[in-house]
């Protein structure tokens, strides 16, 4: 069967296993091809072609609910849900998400962008059905990584308890989330993974006793528990674990096996009560690059499938600001052994992997546990230690009760760094990084600040770690820097809550923030070929605000921009509203910024062109703010 002729995933039924095979084989082909051309999740995928395609065909789709747990591993599970077509419009602006998104799909039960939220969601699901009488079966698709997240292990005690609500969760084990796994959870797999499959001897031991002239078709109760314990005696830790939470137990099998995938899904879809089945994969499966460099190949710009390696771009770039970040951290962090960086299972990401390479007793990362990260942190912060917490702003939305309670309450001095702040593109709106600003600007005891380029981040750095007086954040862009020149050394610490005039004018004020500084700049120059001049002003800190920088030029001008890459709700344009109102400074504001609304997968320009934040754009709206009477038009 050509991929190409699957709109639906109930075509595999009653295909033999040679021909499952072939159909995964299009799949992976498929699945590398794209990337290889647009870029996106590599590995995760790949690993998962045999898996997702042997359980479909044991499932009935029009009525079986999956749930896929992070998503970038659910590329497989799009191609074979009639969305082979538009595959290579994949992570590209009104193209298919890189993520699953329940208005792409009929077959997409549940969104997900962050992990270990498949159990969760799949158990209300199997509790919906019961409650309303239906009868369809619900799969839960985890990854070992994510199974290390509290929500996993909280959803799984719950099933647990629930012994007549059917769930089966499929554990994809492939010893990887993005960076190695760490934790007693993998030590837990990996002693299973070095252990012969001993299933058989539960799957046949009752067969066996009843062979026996005196047992007949049925155990006694007796002979039941003598089973029982047999099977425990042999199982592997793991399996034990998992019975004694109240699930039955499969496992560990071959992921790349799509002959055992089919009769261990089969028999297990027989049970009553939550299911979990143990399946060991290989991370890039099928791609011997991606296998040798899992951590490499989770996820690629556009790259070459002859060398796998990433197509140059055509003109050279600034370093990174996630680049920038390492560097300078590892520097200050030689010279000084109470520094400590902390991830989330993303150490690549922030740049963190670069501190663990040359001083890996400074280093910690927890696995995917961002509420374990801050509290951690607030623990060795209450000791003296300087305590770096690296995440993603969208990640650490799922740590905010603990950056409250467990941080800001006690004025720890935390320091949190957010990469990825603002619109980051392909990824789509479950990690937009657009609403840190909001959300940490309300807590007591925060210090906020943002860098407008990658000299200035190097400076905040210093500034966030010689902060002892309680928690600091500092939020910065995915991406190159502006291409400013780096300082080597002889860094100093930003004075908090002091801002910067950057640039002089009298007809307006436009008051910056982070990324939109430079933006800023060039609005400025803009709107100065049409005769009007404006005084910019870096605001560097959102929370201690600048007000007496700001207040005396806002009142003196008259009229006022604020510019941020983040949410306008609750956001700077707020902060800097709220300042002048409480001062009785009452001008005409204009806040610029992201609306009320969601940011779909597009790149970064195009994002910020639809939500009009180009500099044209920016200047045009000014103009026609607070000049229309006065100037022709700005942008044709």
């Amino acid at each position: 069967m050509n991929l190409s002729d699957i709109i639906h995933p109930n075509q595999l039924h009653g295909l033999p296993v040679r021909q499952l095979e072939d159909v995964a084989r299009q799949i992976r082909e498929k699945h590398l091809q794209t990337i290889a051309a647009s870029g996106g999740h590599l590995g995760p995928g790949l690993g998962v072609v045999e898996l997702t395609v042997a359980l479909y065909q044991t499932l009935d789709l029009d009525q079986d609910k999956v749930i896929w747990d992070v998503g970038h591993q659910a590329y497989p599970h799009k191609i074979l849900t009639g969305r082979y077509n538009n595959f290579h419009t994949l992570r590209q602006k009104n193209g298919i998400a890189g993520y699953l998104k329940r208005c792409e799909s009929r077959f997409d039960h549940f969104g997900a962008g962050h992990a270990s939220t498949s159990i969760s969601a799949g158990l209300g699901m199997a509790i919906a059905r019961d409650n309303k009488g239906e009868n369809y079966k619900v799969v839960s698709i985890i990854g070992d990584g994510a199974l290390t997240g509290g929500m996993a292990l909280e959803a799984i005690n719950h099933a647990g308890h629930l012994p007549n609500t059917s769930l089966m969760v499929v554990l994809n084990d492939n010893e990887m989330s993005i960076s190695p796994n760490v934790g007693a959870i993998s030590r837990y797999l990996n002693k299973v993974r070095l252990s012969d499959p001993v299933q058989f001897i539960s799957d046949n031991i009752e067969e066996q006793f009843k062979h026996l002239p005196f047992f007949g078709d049925s155990l006694t109760p007796e002979m039941e528990r003598l089973r029982e314990g047999v099977k425990r005696l042999a199982m592997p830790k793991v399996g034990a674990v998992i019975e004694e939470l109240g699930f039955k137990y499969f496992g560990p099998i071959d992921g790349h096996n799509i002959e055992e995938l089919i009769s261990t899904f089969k028999q297990a879809h027989k049970a009553t009560g939550p299911v979990f089945v143990h399946v060991s994969t290989v991370k890039g499966k099928g791609y011997e690059i991606a296998e040798k460099d899992q951590v490499g190949y989770h996820a690629q710009s556009p790259f070459s499938l002859a060398t796998g390696k990433a197509i140059p771009s055509n003109t050279p770039k600034p370093p990174s600001y996630s680049k920038v970040f390492a560097h300078t951290l590892t520097t200050l962090a030689q010279n000084n052994s109470k520094i400590i960086g902390i991830t989330a299972a993303m150490a690549t990401g922030t740049g963190l992997d670069k501190l663990q390479a040359k001083l890996p007793e400074q280093y910690i990362d927890v696995g995917i546990a961002e509420q374990h990260a801050v509290t951690l942190a607030a623990g060795l912060a209450c000791e003296g230690i300087r305590p770096l917490v690296a995440i993603y702003s969208t990640f650490l939305q799922r740590a905010y009760d603990q950056v409250l309670h467990d941080v800001a309450i006690q004025n720890l001095p935390v320091f949190f760094c957010l990469d990825r702040a603002g619109i980051v593109g392909a990824d789509g709106p479950t990690h937009q990084g657009l609403y840190d600003i909001s959300y940490l600007r309300c807590i007591p005891n925060m210090t906020i600040m943002a860098p407008k380029d990658e000299a200035e981040l190097q400076r905040m750095v210093v500034t966030g770690i010689n902060h002892v007086s309680g928690p600091i954040a500092m939020r910065f862009p995915r991406g190159s820097g502006v291409g400013v020149p780096l300082m080597e050394e002889g860094w100093e610490s930003i004075p908090i809550g002091k801002g910067e005039i950057l640039r002089h004018g009298d007809d307006i004020l436009l008051v910056a923030y982070g990324t939109m500084v430079n933006q800023s700049l060039q609005v400025a120059e803009i709107l100065k070929e049409h005769g009007i001049e404006a005084t910019v002003i870096n605001a560097r800190f959102v929370k201690p605000l600048d007000i007496d920088l700001i207040a005396p030029l806002a009142k003196s001008i008259g009229k006022v921009v604020t510019l941020e890459e983040g949410c306008l709700m609750g956001g700077f344009g707020s902060a800097v509203t709220e300042a002048l109102m409480d001062l009785d400074v009452v001008v005409p504001i204009k806040r610029i910024g992201i609306p009320d609304q969601l940011v779909d997968h597009a790149t970064p320009d195009e994002s910020k062109a639809e939500l009009e934040l180009t500099s044209p754009q920016i200047a045009e709206t000014i103009r026609k703010k607070f000049f229309n009477s006065l100037q022709p038009s700005i942008v044709k």
